[in-house]
């Protein structure tokens, strides 16, 4: 269990642009994933773990889970925030959850994805790779 003091989280603003919305003006179900994305792309430029500092070491992280529930719409021109939370795992993941509120701080929605390391070679990391268990001692974790 991850201790509050040493949560790491980022929030990021957002605007929903016309293309994101369906023919009733409210946001597409599926764009919350790419909201997500947002998220954890803003994350890993707060705190030093982007997909390029992530693929240098010679990784990627395909996503093998994503939930996502929604709680209320969000409709175009409205602006969000999204607050993006890393859950320290001693699994060799990357686990985020994400927040999404309105302009009224009202949650929109939540959910989390899961991540894996593929090694250059496409094998599933088993062990924190180097870089990113020094990443974590390096956070407190």
């Amino acid at each position: 269990m991850q201790s509050k003091e040493n949560l790491l989280t980022c929030t990021e603003e957002v605007r929903v642009r016309f293309n994101e919305t369906d023919p009733l003006g409210i946001v597409w179900h599926g764009h919350y994933i790419v909201y997500f994305e947002d998220g954890r792309e803003a994350f890993g430029r707060e705190h030093g773990l982007t997909y390029l500092d992530i693929q240098k070491a010679g990784f990627v992280t395909p996503i093998v889970k994503s939930t996502c529930e929604h709680f209320l719409p969000l409709k175009y021109g409205e602006t969000f925030r999204i607050v993006t939370t890393f859950v320290n795992s001693r699994s060799a993941k990357l686990i985020y959850t994400y927040e999404l509120f309105n302009q009224d701080d009202q949650l929109v929605c939540s959910g989390e994805t899961i991540q894996v390391f593929l090694d250059s070679n496409g094998s599933l990391c088993l062990y924190n790779p180097e870089f990113f268990q020094a990443w974590k001692d390096k956070m407190g974790l």
